[in-house]
This record gives C-alpha cells, sequence and structure tokens, in this order.
C-alpha cells in the first residue's frame, strides 16, 4: 500500500539521467495537483472506511434490502481497496486541451474534492478518451499529453507529447514516441504489468467499441490483444448499464491456468473485481480431471457442434408418454388414467424446462386431471396425498420420465452404439465403432462441450428434492412462528378490533419475518450464466463444439472475440466471420492489431518464416522497436550456462524455458510447454529442440508462439 499522506516529499523520483525533467517549471504544477490528491485520499479513505463500518453494522434485512446492503458493501470494500492500493499512482497522466493551460488529470478511478473540484477523471469516461486515443494525425482537440512511469508510489519517468505549435511550452520530452518505445522494453515479472498509461489508439478504440453482437479483435502476437480484453471487460461494465453485475455481468474465458494466474492483477488493478474468470474446463465438473483425447479422429469427431445436438434425442428418448392407460387408486375411488391424458400431461411442461425439473410438472398435471375425474367427496387435500401413494402410479411415471445424470447419459453415448447411431444418425458405422470405449466415463477434454450440454438440458436431479425439503422447511418455520403469535396473543390485552388479530396472524406478516436465506438452498454455480457479456481470449483454439459452452452461457451473442488465426494450433483456415456464422452467430464486426509493441524485431525477424511456411496468409504484426540483442543459437547442454549467465546479469526481469520437460522451474526461471506459454510473455526465451515440438501446422504454430513469447532476447537451442 502507498501512503496517502499529505506530500512532504515529491512525488517524483527522476533518476540523474532525467535531471533534466525535474526543472520546476516543467513539474511544479504536478506536485501542487498531487498534493491535493493526496489530501484528497487521505478524506475520502476515512470517510469510505466510516461509512463501511456503519453498514456493516446496520441491520441485515431480508429480501431485496440485504441485497442492496451486500452489495453497498462489496462497492465500498472494493473501491476502498483500489484506493490503498494505488495512493497517488491512481493518476495515469494528463492532457492540456488546446486553447486551455488547465491540464485534465486522468486516474483509474474519478476523484473529486470537498469543493466538488474534478481531481481524477475516470479513464473510462468520454471525457478520458483523447488521452488515449489522440493521434498526431488525429488530436482530438488536444494541445499536449503527458504519461507517468511510477514505481514504488513515486514517478521514475515521464513523456510529453505535443500536438500543436503552442503546446511546446513547459514540456520536457519532444522525442515522445523513442520515449513510450523505450518503456514497452521495461522487465517483466510473474504477473503482467501495469500498461493503462501505455494504451494505444488502435487499441483504445476496440476497448471502447459497443456491446452489441459479436466484436472479433484478430491480431498476432505482441499487438496488445489480451490487454484490450482486460481492459474492455472493466470498460464495458462502466460503460454500459446493460452489462452491471444484476443484469448478468461479464465472463472472461482464459486459454490456460498459468495464463489466468499472469493477468490475475490486471482487473482489480482497474477497480473490477466482479468479473468472472475461467478456463473453459471450470464450466464443467469433470473438467478438472479430464485428459486429452488419445485419438485425434475422436476429437475430430467431437469438436463438431453436431455433435452437441445430439443430446437433445439423447434425452428426448427419456420423455416419451405411457401408451397404455392405467387405473390410479385412492382409498376413496380408482381412476381411469388413459393414454391421452399421460400425453397431455407430457406435453403440459413448459418450454425451457430443464427435464429433471419438468417431472414435478407432469406430476401436478397428471394429478389435476385424476381428481379433476374424481367423482367422490374427498377432501382434495386428502385425495391428493392418497393418489400420491399408489406405487404403480408414480413407478410408471418414474419410469416413463426418469431422473437423468448427464455424466450417465453421455457415458451411454460412448457405450452403447445402438443409443449412439439413433442420437446421432449421421455418423457412419466407423464413427460409431470408433466413437465406443471401455470405460464410460473415462472423460476427456473433448466431451466437456456433451456433458454441459447435457448438464443445460437435464437440470439438476436434486432441483426436486431440495424444492420440497425446502418448502417443507418454509411450512415447519411458518407453524412455528404461527404458534409463537398464538401464545403472544394470548397474554396481551388488544384493544382493537378482530381485524388488528388477523394482521398478525395473516401469511404476508409471517412470510416477511421468516427468513428465507438461513434455509437449505444449493449453492450458486458462479460460471453457470446467464452472463451479459463474454470476452474469449485466445479464442482460435476453441472447436465448434466447445463454442456451444458459451452460446448457452450468453443468449444476447454479446462478444468480445480475440484471437490470431496463425496461432491455432489445430489450423484455421476459413475467415473469422465464416467460423463464427456456424458455430450461430450472426452480428459479427471484425476489427485488426498490427502493431507489434512486445516482441523486438530481432525476434520477428526469425519467428516469421516458421509461421508463413505452414500459413503464408499469417497476420504477422509490425515490430515498432528494436532491442539491437541478435538472436542466439547454440547447444542444448549449454542450457544451464546461458541462464546463470542471464541471471547474473540481469538483477530483475524472468525468463521461461520451453520444451524442455525435464528442467525444473527455479526463482525468476519458468517452465512450460509451447501450448501453455500462449498469451504470456518473458523478458528471456530459451527454446530448446524447436523442432521437436512436432510437424506441419500444429508445430509451426508452436514454435511461432513460443518464439515470440521473448520481450527482450531469444536463445534456441537444439541437442544435435
Amino acid at each position: 500500500m502507498h501512503s496517502t499522506n499529505s506530500l512532504t516529499i515529491s512525488a517524483f523520483d527522476l533518476p540523474e539521467a532525467l535531471s533534466a525533467k525535474a526543472d520546476p517549471a516543467l513539474i511544479a504544477g504536478d506536485e501542487r495537483h498531487f498534493a491535493a490528491i493526496a489530501e484528497c485520499l487521505e478524506q475520502s479513505i476515512a470517510e469510505l472506511s466510516d461509512r463501511l463500518e456503519a453498514e456493516r453494522k446496520a441491520p441485515g434485512g431480508v429480501g431485496r434490502e440485504a441485497m442492496d446492503r451486500d452489495a453497498e458493501i462489496h462497492r465500498l470494500t472494493a473501491r476502498l481497496r483500489t484506493l490503498r492500493r494505488f495512493g497517488l499512482d491512481l493518476c495515469l497522466g494528463r492532457i492540456v486541451p488546446a486553447g486551455s493551460a488547465e491540464p485534465v488529470y486522468i486516474g483509474r478511478l474519478g476523484l473529486t474534492d470537498s469543493t466538488g473540484r474534478r481531481l481524477l477523471i475516470d479513464w473510462r469516461s468520454p471525457a478520458a478518451e483523447p488521452f488515449f486515443a489522440a493521434t498526431h494525425a488525429s488530436p482530438l482537440g488536444l494541445a499536449s499529453r503527458r504519461r507517468y512511469r511510477w514505481t514504488r508510489g513515486r514517478i521514475n519517468d515521464y513523456w510529453d507529447e505535443v500536438f500543436t505549435a503552442d503546446g511546446l511550452e513547459g514540456h520536457a520530452a519532444l522525442d515522445d514516441q523513442s520515449a513510450f518505445v523505450a518503456s514497452l522494453g521495461g522487465t517483466r515479472s510473474d504477473r503482467m504489468r501495469d500498461v493503462l498509461a501505455t494504451i494505444q489508439a488502435d487499441q483504445d478504440a476496440i476497448i471502447r467499441a459497443g456491446s452489441r453482437g459479436a466484436l472479433v479483435v484478430d491480431g498476432g502476437p505482441g499487438t496488445g490483444k489480451t490487454v484490450v480484453a482486460l481492459h474492455r471487460a472493466a470498460h464495458l461494465l462502466y460503460s454500459d448499464p446493460r452489462l452491471g453485475h444484476r443484469r448478468g455481468g461479464v465472463l472472461f474465458v482464459g486459454p490456460s491456468r498459468p495464463y489466468l494466474a499472469y493477468v490475475a492483477d490486471v482487473l482489480p488493478s482497474l477497480g473490477e473485481e466482479g468479473v468472472q474468470t475461467c478456463v473453459l474446463r471450470d464450466l464443467v465438473a469433470e473438467g478438472a480431471e479430464a485428459a486429452t483425447e488419445a485419438d485425434p479422429e475422436v476429437a475430430r469427431l467431437k469438436a463438431a457442434a453436431e455433435m452437441v445436438r445430439a443430446i437433445e434425442p439423447a434425452v428426448g428418448i427419456y420423455e416419451e408418454p405411457p401408451t397404455k392407460g392405467m387405473t390410479v387408486s385412492s382409498h376413496w375411488s380408482d381412476i381411469w388414467l388413459s393414454a391421452d391424458d399421460w400425453a397431455a400431461a407430457f406435453d403440459a411442461v413448459e418450454p425451457g424446462t430443464p427435464h429433471n425439473e419438468a417431472r414435478d410438472q407432469i406430476r401436478e398435471e397428471l394429478l389435476t386431471i385424476l381428481m379433476e375425474k374424481d367423482d367422490s367427496d374427498a377432501p382434495p387435500h386428502l385425495l391428493r396425498k392418497s393418489l400420491l401413494q399408489d406405487r404403480d402410479f408414480i413407478g410408471t411415471l418414474n419410469r416413463a420420465w426418469p431422473m437423468l445424470e448427464a455424466s450417465d447419459l453421455v457415458g451411454d453415448l460412448w457405450t452403447v452404439p445402438a443409443y449412439l447411431r439413433k442420437c446421432a444418425p449421421w455418423l457412419s458405422p466407423d464413427d460409431v465403432r470408433r466413437l465406443q470405449r471401455a470405460d464410460a466415463q473415462a472423460w476427456t477434454v473433448s466431451d466437456l462441450p456433451l456433458l454441459d450440454a447435457a448438464r443445460q438440458r437435464l437440470g439438476d436431479p436434486e432441483a426436486s428434492v431440495r424444492k420440497r425439503r425446502h418448502e417443507a422447511s418454509v411450512a415447519a418455520e411458518r407453524a412455528r412462528r404461527a404458534d409463537v403469535m398464538d401464545s403472544l396473543l394470548q397474554n396481551v390485552e388488544i384493544d382493537e378490533s378482530e381485524g388488528a388479530l388477523g394482521m398478525l396472524h395473516g401469511r404476508d406478516l409471517q412470510d416477511t419475518l421468516i427468513d428465507e436465506s438461513a434455509l437449505p438452498t444449493a449453492e450458486p454455480d458462479l460460471l453457470a450464466g446467464p452472463f451479459a457479456h463474454i470476452i474469449v481470449d485466445e479464442a482460435q483454439e476453441l472447436t465448434d463444439a466447445e463454442w456451444q459452452m458459451l452460446l448457452l452461457r450468453c443468449p444476447s451473442r454479446s462478444f468480445t472475440i480475440v484471437g490470431d488465426r496463425a496461432q491455432a494450433r489445430h489450423g484455421f483456415t476459413e475467415p473469422w466471420r465464416e467460423r463464427l456464422e456456424r458455430i450461430g452467430l450472426d452480428q459479427i464486426d471484425m476489427t485488426s492489431l498490427s502493431v507489434n509493441y512486445r516482441t523486438p524485431e530481432e525476434v520477428m525477424a526469425e519467428a516469421e518464416p516458421v509461421i508463413r511456411a505452414a500459413l503464408p496468409d499469417a497476420n504477422v504484426p509490425t515490430s515498432v522497436r528494436s532491442s539491437g540483442v541478435p538472436v542466439v543459437h547454440g547447444s542444448a547442454a549449454d542450457l544451464e550456462t546461458v541462464l546463470d549467465g542471464w541471471l547474473a546479469e540481469r538483477p530483475d526481469g524472468i525468463a521461461c524455458v520451453i520444451g524442455d520437460p525435464a528442467f525444473r522451474a527455479r526463482p525468476r526461471v519458468r517452465s512450460l510447454t509451447p501450448a501453455l506459454s500462449k498469451g504470456l510473455e518473458f523478458d528471456l526465451v530459451v527454446l530448446v529442440d524447436p523442432e521437436a515440438f512436432g510437424a506441419g501446422v500444429e508445430g509451426a504454430v508452436d514454435r511461432y508462439v513460443a518464439m515470440t513469447r521473448a520481450t527482450q532476447r531469444l536463445v534456441i537451442l537444439t541437442s544435435s
């Protein structure tokens, strides 16, 4: 946490080499503004702490009141955490509008002092857009822009960009682009570094784009796709009221666990802690232990979207009404239930009701039919109870509409050939044989979309049991409170009409006194959806079947799809639009990032021929900087020497060895496969035997991805 005490020392800690930038004529105005920010932060933190304490001490309430209180506590806690975490470095930079002498300061959050003076404008607001989007070709009304680089709560560098001739006064750095480019070469760590202050115009335009339909962001390595995706999540939640947490919120899907760990700090640093993040495996309980499909042809068959559609007929087989009528007995009479009555009850299920939850609806409809046919004088509630005791009736219902488990349903497809043929008639006999396996529940990653579709279609088999338990608990609680009221009223003299007694006995009043949150319920599945918007990074890797998992969770079809066709390990030959229309999206906008801010020219010169040999039309971005360090080739026997030399030379930064399973990670040196390195970046990358990564498109993509993780230095070692 950075101190927010009123400034007694300078907010600037510029090295000797930048002493010219420490001229008071250049930074005195900033110093005064930071002093005001520090004072305001102290007051804001004190006020937020008091409000948070008051909210926590306030009565919890029930229903909507309790939800509003919890939401307010969450909001106050998140803002307080952000203010304490950043202190003065909430400020990203400043802009000076043309014709104005007053700078406007841009922050991670908006900040207003007690007099109403705006000290910081939230980076997501329209007023802050020129800070990110202005270029020399299109200055958006700016005279100048200043960006700060913070280290441990103080500014160790800043650079100015001047857009008008009269904007030169009071600015230090006229080599604005070279200063910015130099900043991109800073050392990395095991978490994505703070990049908000260096968002570029092409990236900002995508971050601020609307949320309707699907927006595809196609870009090669180092173009900032992940940066765009994360900042877009924060911007959408701030700017689009249709995407708020109460309206579904935002789901962010990443490619791997190392990737999610790498980007874990970014959204909280942007003031957003409510975005759900996951990998596709997390959407299904079986995903944690699922293995990779060993047979590529089996994986190909299961990857098709039509395979997921086999779930509907697979469930439908278990939803056939009896074709013969039966007599249902009660204590008072025998009632005939015809085949037409069964069919009518099955047809009464509300559209969209999951299979397992629909059986209660069918049972209630059958009871209604039976009670309407009954001509006895039995009390309705006793007749109903008696009908439910007819074992033949209940047994027939359970057989005609059984409770099903998703794992059993999908497992049967892989072990009962006749069942698979009936549910997927497009499969050839050879395909059916190939998909069969000995262990029905030896789950693979390729099974997950089918398991997910089955679980969504079937619903929770325990939901009915929980519902009845819940209703029984509410009834018991209601009865207990009624007894208490009766006892209370018997011991109190009431000088009012019977209407007052009626109010005290009233069901509505009793219900308000019952705390249903304390009654037994199921834990909510935070990844079940529906979500208002889904952001998918490294989207080129998703199969058609895996896309169905996400479409199920986003009825609005509002997506941000981030990827690079040239980084698809299993090939991606068709255009994005064609691919996405095939899986079920229709309103699609395309945008592209073509500037490589991460990977130096020396590395890209080596990587480009690798990918073009397999994919001639690959979207290979143009690097904006050179490291001056050539790519080094050597022997795999020199791995330890290379690492020891780099670690001794560099007191900070992080390296990664890619392609050597025997290498054990150590401090500041990771060890990853090419697939797990996707989306990450390192100061030094050492590739070991890259030709062993494989042949064809998959091997070329793995080599290309691994090479382009390097931000400063690439070393390629071979065993031969």
